[in-house]
């Protein structure tokens, strides 16, 4: 008995001993003003309940605002979402739409194959031209509205979480999307890869939100 309780302990500390390696190798190409919505959000997260790995969801944290400035610099992100889409729109950029952003980042946090935390995605006004879509991170167990949602999209590549609840969009889960994301097995190609379509009755953004976010700059309400 003792050595099966030795074994359990002994995989937690090396589970946690590799994220937080990943945290560390990750982080490097974060902004420094990036920092302290890195730990702001890990601690977030861990305060979702008390299952929740501390490990994984720095993680979490890390790997989404990462993966945002990464994607900035990819898709040569302008400093404002709506322009951006008209960048698109006129043929100079080939991505940034909200679920672009929600397509991307959730891949990345999809790799990471969380186990006391569940991915979801979010969708505000789904099929019209309001359409807002993004990740929203749970425990588990958890329901879809006491998460938190992570956007790339309103701040141009700066990570944008708060409540869910708090939020001034009105918010539903996508089953669909939502399957995607907790979908761990092997997959040929990453969904990602291959976003939806816009369309002039839902283009993903595209002529949504068309207000800047009332929340502190900091990228959450805390």
């Amino acid at each position: 008995m003792h050595s099966t309780a030795f074994a359990k302990s002994f995989a937690t500390l090396l589970r946690g001993l590799i994220l937080a390696a990943a945290c560390l190798f990750l982080a490097g190409p974060a902004r420094a003003d990036d920092a302290k919505s890195i730990a702001g959000f890990s601690k977030a997260i861990i305060a979702l309940g008390p299952d929740v790995d501390p490990a994984e969801a720095e993680l979490v944290s890390v790997t989404a605002h990462t993966t945002a400035r990464r994607l900035q610099k990819e898709w040569r992100v302008a400093p404002f979402a709506l322009y951006q889409n008209f960048l698109i729109h006129v043929g100079k950029r080939q991505k940034g739409f909200c679920f672009d952003w929600a397509y991307g980042i959730g891949g990345a946090l999809k790799e990471l194959r969380l186990k006391t935390l569940v991915l979801h995605w979010g969708a505000s006004h789904p099929g019209t031209r309001l359409e807002h879509n993004c990740v929203v991170v749970t425990a588990r167990g958890q329901p879809f509205l006491d998460g938190y949602l992570i956007d790339g999209w309103r701040a141009a590549g700066k990570l944008l979480w708060w409540p869910v609840r708090k939020d001034e969009y009105l918010w539903d889960e996508d089953p669909k999307d939502t399957a995607w994301l907790q979908d761990y097995r092997p997959l040929k190609g990453s969904r990602g890869a291959q976003p939806r379509k816009s369309s002039p009755a839902s283009d993903g953004g595209a002529v949504a939100d068309t207000h800047a976010p009332a929340h502190p700059a900091a990228g959450s309400l805390e």
